[in-house]
């Protein structure tokens, strides 16, 4: 499922990954690469099964890895009320 940002959140890309800003709590949240391919994957209309595959198409690491890790992320960024 495609990932969305709510309006409050400001985005920036750094050499070590991304930062978000939610502007409604002024909280800052720090993305690694592997984290920031993910949500761009999922930005771009790409679904879980599309960010596993290019994590483990990027980065050495195991599908079932993969998908752990993709499916934590969204988890948080989906409470946090980050994205929806």
């Amino acid at each position: 499922m495609a990932l969305k940002f709510g309006a409050d959140v400001s985005t920036a890309e750094t050499d070590y990954g991304t930062v978000l800003l939610d502007e409604r709590t002024g909280q800052y949240w720090e993305l690694n690469p592997t984290a920031t391919l993910v949500v761009s994957t999922l930005m771009a209309g790409g679904d879980e099964a599309d960010a596993v595959a290019e994590l483990t198409d990027t980065f050495d690491i195991g599908p079932d890895r993969a998908k752990q890790d993709v499916d934590a992320l969204v988890r948080q960024l989906r409470a946090s009320g980050l994205a929806r």
